[in-house]
């Protein structure tokens, strides 16, 4: 027996007088099929969680970066600078003062307002304090960045429908923001 020998008896058996076939049938395609949805519907709850804490890392990015960006305008333009928060909005943004004062009108934008924010929609302000005064309910915030680096106090915590919790808090000396995952720690006396 040759080389066809050793072909025919690895082949499936078909009719006499045709040629070996060396396809897969229907039932083992069928079953390489379910494996592999099951392998897929297992792997998608993951993923939506992983989606869902990702808008809690997001918001805190980019407050985190609108923080940034306030300071660094307060410190190249010599000017103090503005973070306006409208916490009942769910939105921040960056604002120049040029007059050195802040405006209380909360419906009048500070000049060269820019790097706006906004919340998503599962992501809510669970704290929001500057100055160690508590402005969650109140409709805007302001947080000042001055043009030696320095800043206010400012801690924000944010929640998801989910209970994931991000804070952003300034430090006071240099400016900068900080990202913590770790949030119990400003409930404590709250």
């Amino acid at each position: 027996m040759g080389a066809r020998g050793a072909l025919n008896s690895s082949a499936r058996p078909s009719r006499p007088g045709l040629r070996p076939t060396l396809a897969f049938t229907l039932i083992e395609i069928m079953i390489v099929v379910v494996i592999m949805g099951v392998i897929m519907t297992m792997g998608v709850p993951p993923f939506v969680r992983s989606l869902r804490r990702e808008s809690v890392r997001k918001a805190a990015a980019d407050l985190a970066e609108a923080c940034s960006q306030a300071r660094a305008q307060a410190i190249l333009k010599s000017t103090m600078t503005e973070l306006i928060f409208h916490p009942k909005d769910r939105r921040f943004e960056v604002g120049g003062v040029s007059s050195g004062a802040a405006s209380e009108d909360a419906s009048v934008p500070a000049a060269g307002a820019g790097w706006p924010g906004q919340l998503p929609d599962d992501v809510t302000i669970a704290m929001l304090d500057v100055n160690l005064r508590e402005y969650k309910e109140e409709e805007t915030a302001r947080v000042r960045f001055f043009p030696n680096g320095t800043s206010d106090e400012m801690t924000v915590v944010f929640e998801s429908k989910q209970g994931e919790m991000r804070g952003v808090s300034l430090e006071i000396t240099t400016g900068l923001a900080d990202i913590e995952s770790d949030v119990k720690r400003y409930w404590v006396g709250k």
